[in-house]
């Protein structure tokens, strides 16, 4: 009990001594639990001026972090501390005032945050060790093993809270389900990252008892060593063979990937580096191989690399991502050529490189997002002009447009929507639209899935008007859903005019269910199948963006005097044989009897 006790004052006096040390990230991750919470309770998408500052409070404790650590690295900042975190302050709050006037958190706002934060967390793992007593690789390795621990604690403590709060609902008590969101938000955001803020050691110290936890800190685990020597270095040997078969196959049928060759060469080199850094103090044979060989290997996979990348950019122009797969294609060769070279000591070099790169593809006009806008409307211009669409600055409507050119237009008219670049294309009307595309270049938009057969089909009732029910004796409201059992067919009983009648509703394979009506005697009055009259609708549209009339979703049949009329409300159809193929139908269905029928 001792031992325990001790441990949890322990844990108490980290925590109390990361607020001291940290005090505008606690601050920042105290408001964002505070907001976090808020937008639980809200239950709804939360307002522009809530993502604003949730954005700001993730940079300010990025910033605060990374002033600490400048302050214990360099004693003359550590003398003005005070205005360190002054100014780290002013730069939160610089930051807030840029994005206050954007009208929404977009694509471009999200990345270049994210980009600034990886920056600096670059930043603040490589400043300890820049001309300090603790090499980057021992730092490295404090900075994961406080990650895991504080992972591992929070993980605990979210899982028996989980447990408290469910006993509770059920033996004492009903628990408003917000409580578990309140509770992830406060382990995982506040608590967890605190934690690991406490359990990191002060690198630059001259105190005695800093030192001595330092260099405990530091210790390689015997676990870890084997994890990363004899499971990761071998996986990732085994991939790297796949990779250099795959290049094989490539030289063999000279044909290049379609674009999935960058994410995985990106994911193989990011682990690579991990790795690379985690086996920089080990000395057993594989962790000594994996460092002689890994730099020498990575040149030539991220040479293919950045050749696939070359071909999509010549082929489809440059986007954000394939901005951000060549430049770290190009982080990795100089990395490779820097450590074929350079003892494994100096590994902080990886850290501050990746932060040059990082802000490098920040920075106007060379920025991902500037070079990205250029190159699409540039090779949209190109395409039209090439086709006579556009002629010195002016459109002509050009209806009998090519498939392959209608294709290409819209994919990039609509990434310049999605990133709000559109008003940065001078040719096109200042209130263009993507739907009103037939009205300025001639023809309606066209996308990929609309040169062949469908994959999916989806539409749906227009319930804002009236259905009319004139005429009929009955109406029902069904619907089939193709994942029940077939054996089990959906049955109505019902009466009109003091006859028994039997509605049944019987599905023949995951895309087809038939409708039928019959008498007492089990007589079929009148029957449809669904399949051929839904599948009918694609003639209407492709992928109906808005709702259907009734009169376009109407199936009518008529057998014995017998009327069915079938309006449905949901069609969804998934094409093909493989496992989540099928189609749901919700309908009304409306039958009438005749006097004849009944006897």
């Amino acid at each position: 009990m001792n031992r325990f006790n001790r441990a949890v004052v322990r844990m108490i006096l980290g925590l109390s001594g990361a607020v001291l040390r940290f005090p505008l990230t606690v601050g920042c991750l105290i408001c964002a639990t505070i907001l976090t919470c808020y937008m639980i309770s809200q239950h709804e998408i939360p307002d522009l001026l809530i993502q604003k500052l949730m954005f700001t409070f993730l940079l300010g404790s990025f910033l605060g972090v990374t002033a600490q650590f400048a302050c214990e690295r360099f004693p003359r900042l550590a003398k003005a501390r005070l205005a360190v975190y002054a100014l780290s302050a002013l730069l939160t709050l610089g930051y807030y005032l840029i994005i206050s006037p954007v009208p929404a958190i977009d694509y471009g706002v999200g990345a270049r945050t994210l980009v600034a934060v990886f920056s600096m967390f670059c930043v603040f793992i490589w400043l300890p060790s820049f001309r300090g007593r603790f090499d980057f690789n021992s730092v490295a390795l404090i900075h994961f093993k406080s990650a895991f621990t504080s992972a591992l604690y929070a993980g605990v403590l979210t899982a028996g809270l989980a447990a408290i709060i469910a006993t509770i609902d059920i033996l004492l008590f009903t628990v408003n389900e917000d409580w578990y969101g309140y509770m992830m938000a406060i382990v995982w955001i506040l608590f967890a990252t605190t934690y690991y803020l406490s359990l990191l050691p002060r690198f630059n110290s001259i105190s005695r008892s800093d030192q001595a936890y330092a260099g405990e800190a530091s210790n390689y685990p015997r676990l870890l060593e084997i994890l990363v020597s004899y499971i990761a270095i071998p996986l990732f040997a085994a991939y790297t063979l796949v990779l250099l078969a795959y290049f094989i196959k490539i030289g063999v049928t000279l044909e290049w990937p379609s674009g999935q060759l960058g994410p995985m060469i990106l994911a193989y080199s990011a682990i690579g580096f991990i790795i690379y850094i985690l086996v920089s103090r080990l000395e057993n044979h594989l962790a000594v191989l994996y460092r002689r060989i890994f730099p020498k290997v990575l040149i030539p996979v991220v040479i293919m690399q950045l050749i696939s990348v070359y071909i999509r950019l010549s082929t489809y122009g440059v986007t954000e991502s394939r901005y951000y797969v060549a430049l770290f294609g190009i982080f990795s060769i100089v990395m490779g050529i820097v450590f074929s070279f350079r003892p494994a000591a100096k590994n902080g070099i990886i850290a501050f490189m990746a932060a040059g790169f990082a802000i490098f593809s920040i920075i106007p006009p060379v920025d991902a997002f500037t070079v990205s806008r250029v190159s699409q409307i540039t090779r949209l211009q190109s395409m039209l002009y090439n086709a006579g669409v556009l002629v010195d600055g002016q459109i002509y409507p050009k209806p009998d447009a090519d498939m392959n050119l209608r294709l290409e237009t819209t994919s990039i008219l609509n990434y310049l929507e999605r990133r709000n670049y559109l008003k940065e294309v001078s040719w096109l009307p200042a209130d263009f639209e993507i739907k009103n595309m037939q009205l300025v270049f001639g023809f309606e938009p066209a996308y990929q899935y609309m040169t062949g057969p469908p994959n999916y089909f989806f539409a749906y009732l227009n319930m804002e008007k009236p259905l009319n029910i004139d005429g009929y004796d009955v109406l029902f409201q069904t619907g089939t859903y193709w994942h029940r059992d077939p054996q089990e067919n959906i049955t109505y009983e019902f009466e009109v005019r003091g006859v028994q009648y039997r509605l049944i509703l019987e599905q023949l394979s995951p895309h087809e269910t038939r409708v039928s009506v019959q008498n007492a005697a089990g007589k079929e009055l009148v029957a449809t199948g669904l399949y051929d009259f839904a599948n009918s609708l694609t003639s209407i549209s492709d992928r109906p963006e808005g709702a259907l009339d009734a009169e376009e979703l109407t199936l009518d049949t008529e057998s014995n005097g017998c009327k069915l009329r079938i309006v449905f409300q949901n069609i969804n159809i998934t094409y093909g044989t493989g496992a989540d193929a099928g189609a749901n139908y919700s309908m009304f269905i409306m039958i009438a009897v005749p006097p004849s029928a009944e006897s």
